[in-house]
């Protein structure tokens, strides 16, 4: 399959105006729900680069159906604003300046309400041009299907921004109230097991008919050895003997990058760790909490993931293995932790998960692999602004598969392709291992 003129793989053709109508808002609806929960004073900190304040989140996927179908294809529609294309482009340097991406935090104006009254507007156009859907092009539906899929990436930054924010806090407020459902505690995880992958020649990307990404395909042969996976993610007991151990003192563990990084940073354990009345302690969507050691670790970068692995005497997974590993034990997100459970943090295994499964392969935790981001063969960048959405990243970029608490049940496949620089770990990161 060779990838199509805008980036991505058509979804099925939809001929239904009110089922395009239903998807749109139940997507819509989700994102304000996240930030239902903040002050107005939360969606406007910028802590750090990688960070984007929620009000700029929102009006961001709102530019997006704006500029990339309700002016292309709606008769007669006014942006709301003529500005707007300049506060909250991303990175579509095809589409003209824009604010930079550190800058977004200065964007104090527009006012939040400003920012719902815009999506206001634009959902209220929405229908209008889908229930022209029969009549409109191909290209429209796909792009129709690009947003939701943007949005929903959208509402993983949001999850995971949002924490961040609240984090910085001198307060460390919680961002759900205290009855809400919280993660489970288990005393202990069931002990990981080792499963053996056959080695030999295997197909890997998407060869279905619904939607995916530009990355993902073409799909080709990739040879493998046979190997061994653990069942499950490293958890934060497992993770906590290495700190415990000094793994963060003993440079043997370390890639040189990674070691720099470890002193120049002063990293003592995974981020959102801290000592507090001699026990470890994380912050959370509900503020502080114990380190719930049967959990999978998360929030450590590539570096903190590789000294890992090699201090327990293992490696990580290649991305190659990493899919062939999954189509082999048949992953599903069934059973996984996503955003729909509300809670925002990885779960443990019961204690009686069957040790002869490969467990949370799709869910609960992004898994670092060891390969670089670069695209698959015949790889063709798409020409204008949706060109722009993945092909410019491939470079100094590593892979992690298999989705995470923070992302939409509908948003993962087994093919998908995530990736981040070697150092990031304020996303729901975490470790597999392998040898």
């Amino acid at each position: 399959m060779s990838s199509s003129p805008l980036s991505f793989a058509p979804a099925p053709p939809t001929t239904a105006g009110s089922s395009l109508a239903q998807r749109f808002r139940e997507v819509r609806e989700r994102t304000e729900l996240l930030c239902a929960p903040l002050l107005p004073e939360d969606t406007v900190v910028q802590p750090m680069l990688d960070v984007s304040p929620p009000k700029w989140h929102l009006a961001h996927v709102t530019w997006f159906w704006e500029t990339f179908l309700l002016k292309e294809h709606l008769p007669g529609y006014t942006v709301f604003h003529p500005d707007y294309a300049f506060l909250f482009n991303s990175y579509y340097n095809s589409l003209g300046s824009r604010v930079n991406r550190a800058d977004r935090g200065t964007i104090s104006r527009p006012a939040l309400a400003d920012v719902y009254a815009y999506r206001a507007h634009v959902d209220e156009h929405m229908p209008q041009l889908l229930a022209l859907a029969d009549t409109l092009p191909s290209a429209f539906h796909e792009v129709f299907e690009l947003g939701l899929q943007h949005e929903q990436q959208h509402q993983e930054l949001l999850a995971t921004d949002i924490k961040y924010i609240l984090s910085t806090s001198p307060l460390a407020p919680a961002y759900f109230r205290k009855d809400t459902e919280a993660a489970s505690r288990v005393a202990e995880a069931p002990k990981a097991t080792w499963l053996p992958v056959p080695g030999g020649i295997s197909r890997i990307g998407y060869e279905g008919t619904g939607f995916c990404f530009d990355n993902e395909l073409n799909a080709h042969e990739v040879l493998t050895t046979d190997f061994e996976i653990q069942n499950r993610l490293v958890t934060n007991g497992e993770y906590l003997e290495f700190v415990k151990a000094g793994g963060y003192q003993d440079f043997r563990h370390w890639l040189g990058e990674g070691w720099d990084l470890v002193q120049s940073m002063g990293w003592e354990a995974p981020l959102y760790w801290v000592q507090k009345d001699d026990q470890w302690h994380r912050f959370t969507h509900r503020g502080l909490q114990p380190v719930n050691l049967a959990a999978p670790v998360t929030h450590v970068s590539f570096y903190e993931a590789q000294a890992y692995a090699t201090w327990a005497g293992a490696r990580l997974l290649t991305e190659q293995q990493w899919e062939v590993a999954a189509r082999h034990f048949l992953a599903s997100p069934v059973g996984g932790t996503f955003l729909e459970s509300n809670l925002l943090d990885p779960q443990p295994l019961p204690p009686d998960a069957d040790p002869n499964r490969c467990h949370q392969l799709l869910g609960d935790a992004w898994e670092w692999t060891y390969s670089a981001y670069h695209p698959y063969p015949g790889y063709n960048r798409a020409p204008g602004a949706l060109g722009e959405y993945n092909g410019k990243f491939m470079v100094n970029q590593l892979v992690l598969r298999g989705g995470s608490c923070a992302t939409p049940i509908s948003h993962i496949r087994l093919t998908y392709r995530n990736f981040f620089h070697a150092d990031k770990r304020w996303q729901f990161t975490g470790i597999r291992l392998a040898r």
